[in-house]
């Protein structure tokens, strides 16, 4: 059984960086054909997919974000990591970390982490 929970501060301040992490249990980053995913979904939205990274990885970005999202991961402790930055107001949502098959149908989630954008 794969597990993910994500971990970072839930307050961050407009223009500031935010930073997640996703720390994944039962299962590698590494696994061929399996795609790691951050998501998140504001107040009354619905899901937005921000950003993946494959097993071998390769990145794939929203072009609506992409300018201010990166992605990166430690395969020696098994976790990709999150950084959207100069953030504002509008990027505070319940962020989630999620797994991907070979065919991007999410398999597995994260319980989701509030990240606030307040000064």
């Amino acid at each position: 059984q794969v597990q993910l929970q994500e971990s970072g501060p839930g307050l961050v301040k407009p223009s500031q960086t935010l930073s997640l992490t996703c720390t994944v249990s039962g299962g590698s980053i590494t696994t061929s054909y399996r795609y790691w995913s951050w998501i998140r979904q504001s107040p009354g939205k619905g899901l937005e997919w921000i950003v993946s990274i494959g097993d071998d990885g390769n990145t794939y970005y929203n072009p609506s974000l992409k300018s201010h999202t990166s992605i990166s991961r430690d395969t020696s402790k098994n976790q990709f990591s999150l950084q959207l930055s100069s953030v504002t107001p509008e990027d505070t949502a319940v962020y989630y970390c999620a797994r991907d098959r070979g065919d991007w149908v999410t398999d597995y989630w994260g319980q989701g982490t509030q990240v606030t954008v307040s000064s």
